[in-house]
């Protein structure tokens, strides 16, 4: 049964993505549909490691900054893409790994997890920003400072260098990318690994006395979070074709915070919508004067916290549910007329 309802969730989910690829483009442009899905990638990862995982990370934006210069540093000295889109994942991964074993070994709550994540991404920003001197490269790919890295070899197809990947071709890429780590997330939490996380983000005193390892857990979970956006920002390093210490700046971190909040933590879609919704609203009020993007993106989320705090998944669940359940059947078969004599036992 566990089977046949995985199936059918991967039926529904494939139909589903595959609509959405192909009707979308048809509203907005394939460029703007983009940064979209990059964000939607980003937002899925901070809903895996906080509202699976219960970790409160609220440096999320520095996975995302490390995938994208990881990207630009690697194609700059590699002249490709192949190997820097490997790379954009596994260094955040692999720095997420650490930093999550600091932490979680050394038994930190999560208010002080939360800070500690806030200032690693700062440190951050405020390093890549004092990178504008000559003296700060790495092979032939120099920092820039505050005027980031550009320049660099975007996407291609693997052993072509000359063949690239943009545009459309792009646009689909990157919904594939999205719905590979979105099928990757639902197997994990399916998975005795992912069950056993939700347990331990209920109780994580009850999980560590039935013997499970709740640090390394957690630091995994930390990990592949991470992995997630590190690749969302090498995805979006391809599409903006720059990269910028603007990348690890507060205001980042605090909209994937949002983007979470709003979308419905604990469930996968949620953040995907939010990252989505959100983003395409700021881009409008970009075009206007009138009001600031970080004022309705503020009023948003009180409102949400206030009067929605289970965010939009749930709503839209119930409200399919609604629209989907069958009529329960009558538990009194209507007569449509006079049985016949076989039917009522003359023969």
């Amino acid at each position: 049964m566990r089977d046949a309802g995985w199936g059918r969730e991967l039926t529904g989910t494939l139909v589903v993505a595959a609509c959405a690829v192909g009707v979308l483009p048809m509203l907005v442009s394939t460029y703007t549909l983009t940064v979209l899905i990059i964000y939607g990638m980003l937002g899925l990862s901070l809903g895996l490691v906080w509202g699976f995982g219960g970790i409160l990370c609220f440096g999320q934006a520095a996975f995302f900054g490390l995938g994208a210069y990881t990207y630009a540093i690697a194609a700059i000295n590699f002249g490709e893409s192949t190997v820097p889109m490997l790379l954009a994942v596994a260094v955040p991964a692999g720095f997420a790994a650490v930093l999550g074993a600091m932490l979680f070994y050394g038994r930190l709550t999560d208010v002080y997890l939360g800070v500690i994540t806030l200032v690693v991404t700062l440190i951050l920003h405020r390093f890549m920003n004092a990178t504008a001197g000559s003296e700060y490269v790495i092979g032939n790919a120099r920092l820039g400072g505050f005027n980031g890295i550009p320049g660099f070899q975007t996407l291609n197809v693997p052993g072509d260098p000359s063949a690239y990947v943009w545009g459309e071709s792009f646009y689909y890429f990157s919904a594939v990318c999205l719905l590979l780590a979105y099928l990757l997330v639902s197997a994990v939490l399916r998975s005795s690994f992912g069950r056993i996380a939700v347990g331990i983000r209920e109780n994580e005193t009850r999980a560590a006395l039935m013997g499970y390892d709740v640090p390394a857990r957690k630091t995994v979970m930390f990990a592949a979070g991470a992995a997630i956006a590190g690749l969302a920002g090498a995805l979006f390093a391809n599409w903006a074709e720059i990269v910028t210490p603007r990348l690890f700046s507060l205001s980042q971190s605090a909209d994937i915070i949002i983007w979470c909040i709003v979308g419905g933590l604990g469930t996968r879609i949620g953040p995907v919508l939010g990252a989505a919704g959100l983003s395409y609203l700021k881009f409008l009020l970009g075009q206007q004067d009138l009001l600031h993007n970080s004022v309705v993106s503020g009023a948003i989320l009180v409102l949400f916290v206030l009067f929605l705090p289970g965010g939009i998944a749930p709503v839209l669940a119930n409200a399919w549910r609604l629209i989907t359940r069958r009529r329960p059947r009558s538990r009194y078969r209507r007569r449509r007329g006079p049985r016949s004599s076989l039917a009522s036992g003359d023969a």
